[in-house]
């Protein structure tokens, strides 16, 4: 539609933990759950929240309660019951969780700088991999080689941007694990593993060996393979937990597949 707002009336569910975060297991969905994980793996039970679904297949996305939460009706969306507050844009979510608990972004000011750098370029990048090439490699109704082209020369020269840092750091913004590798992961960390577009030998992953050897290390993380399920409703149905409202819904299947996080 070339208008806002929504089409329909209808209120938004609200579960019983401090935060509420409406949403899909996209990539850009699963910045907010895999950080709400980590947080909690932290010991940080302010944390504690609940994911409902939203379908934005079905247009649930422009209730007028997802509305009044993010007026531009993206997932994910999220509301702060002990403040009040709504938040919308995944980064600014990242963002506003490490803030409000002291976690995943570092306080002396010149980490932090560079762990926002990263936060600012996945924000401003990610939309040349999934608007541009993922809808024109993989989804438009007709393969046209022009745009093919372009954002396939885009997204390489991206994943080089990538791999040339991750050579010199183990993370991206340093030595420390941060919102910016959460923010990043689902989106290059899955395309450069295999999982997205059934591109990765179109786009020679394989030869982006210091972003791969970040991506799996995080994708080893227990919060990161709890994280990027939820709210998920494709693929297996051990990587599917359409809602979540406490920690027992992973089943014992999820569990069994979770492996330890590396203490190196």
């Amino acid at each position: 539609r070339p208008i806002s707002g929504s089409t329909h009336e209808a209120t938004l569910p609200l579960g019983k933990h401090p935060l509420q975060i409406y949403s899909m297991g996209t990539p850009n969905g699963q910045k907010v759950t895999i950080m709400a994980e980590e947080l909690l793996a932290l010991g940080v039970t302010g944390a504690e929240y609940d994911a409902h679904l939203i379908k934005i297949g079905e247009g649930d996305q422009f209730s007028s309660g997802f509305v009044e939460v993010n007026p531009n009706s993206k997932i994910p969306a999220l509301f702060d019951v002990e403040t009040g507050r709504r938040v919308f844009e995944s980064g600014a979510i990242l963002f506003y969780l490490a803030e409000k608990f002291g976690h995943l972004l570092p306080k002396v000011a010149a980490a932090r700088t560079e762990v926002m750098n990263w936060l600012f370029w996945l924000q401003g990048s990610a939309p040349y991999l999934g608007g541009g090439f993922g809808h024109f490699y993989a989804y438009a109704p007709e393969k046209f080689e022009y745009p093919i082209n372009r954002f396939t020369m885009e997204v390489k020269r991206q994943l080089d941007v990538l791999d040339r840092e991750l050579t010199e750091h183990r993370y991206l913004g340093g030595d420390e694990y941060s919102i910016a590798d959460i923010a990043t992961w689902p989106w290059y960390g899955n395309l450069v593993l295999g999982e997205a577009y059934g591109a990765g030998e179109f786009l020679q992953v394989e030869s982006y060996t210091n972003l791969r050897r970040w991506a799996q290390e995080i994708l080893e993380r227990p919060a990161v393979q709890r994280g990027r399920i939820v709210n998920r409703t494709w693929g297996e149905p051990s990587e599917q937990l359409h809602e979540r409202h406490d920690a027992s819904d992973f089943d014992l299947k999820t569990q069994d597949k979770l492996t330890p996080q590396s203490t190196a």
